[in-house]
């Protein structure tokens, strides 16, 4: 496979990733209307977003498809975590 095809590849998933990481949009949205839900899978979502964004960015060239979905989706946790464990 060419480098082409794999780089548009890696955009289709990224933007399949971003539509899973929205679904946090109405659980903050939840979290704020007083029904707050668990923190458990918004902190391993921050620890695997970290890891990819990691892994992205230490590559000798930047993954930037891995790079843009993880970080909306470590930015989406870390709302998520923190509506649901400060907002009563």
């Amino acid at each position: 496979m060419n480098e082409k095809t794999i780089n548009k590849i890696g955009w289709v998933a990224s933007i399949m990733t971003i539509i899973m990481f929205s679904s946090y949009i109405d659980q903050i949205r939840l979290n704020l209307s007083g029904n707050p839900g668990s923190v458990i899978l918004p902190i391993a979502t921050m620890f695997n977003s970290s890891s990819w964004i990691l892994y992205s960015v230490v590559k000798e060239k930047t993954d930037w498809p891995i790079f843009v979905c993880n970080l909306l989706g470590f930015i989406l946790a870390i709302l998520t975590a923190a509506t649901a464990l400060f907002v009563w």
